[in-house]
């Protein structure tokens, strides 16, 4: 039987490339000059540390790193953005968290979803993804359709298609 797999997964190697193309822009900017201005990937930790002169300085860079995820071609719902925070120095600092899997509630969500659509699909929950499996695969593509029309504040990819 067709199946197909919904998940959301975060290319850490486009991130990494994104980062280190802000690091670029904001050594070339004008309004960043005699800044320190830090951002740094944690990729055990899947979260990004910022740190730099001010407030707005942290909302410029957030700004570009958003922008830099849309041109590598990676959504930028996968990154939770804490509240920003002074620091003793005077500079500001913010963390970004990087959101990997489906939560339980959202695939919930999903699955009540897909029932509702009277479409003779069988959905179930794996760990932190989302398994369809239906006779045809012509009903796992509307299915998948569906889903992205769909919007769950998260990115989702649709992997291991087999027919």
């Amino acid at each position: 039987m067709p199946s197909v797999d919904v998940v959301s997964r975060v290319d850490l190697q486009a991130l990494d490339n994104a980062i280190n193309n802000v690091k670029r822009e904001t050594s070339t900017r004008f309004d960043f000059r005699n800044i320190r201005t830090e951002i740094t990937l944690n990729k055990k930790e899947n979260s990004i540390h910022i740190v730099t002169g001010d407030e707005m300085k942290v909302k410029s860079v957030r700004e570009m790193l958003i922008d830099q995820c849309v041109k590598l071609k990676m959504d930028p719902k996968c990154l939770v953005f804490k509240e920003i925070e002074a620091t003793s120095r005077g500079a500001a600092k913010t963390d970004i968290t990087i959101q990997e899997g489906i939560p339980k509630e959202t695939c919930q969500k999903m699955v009540k979803l897909i029932k509702g659509l009277k479409v003779k699909v069988q959905p179930a929950i794996q760990d932190q993804q989302l398994r369809l499996t239906g006779k045809k695969i012509d009903d796992l593509q509307a299915i998948m359709q569906r889903l992205k029309e769909e919007d769950y504040g998260i990115p989702l990819q649709f992997v291991n298609m087999n027919s």
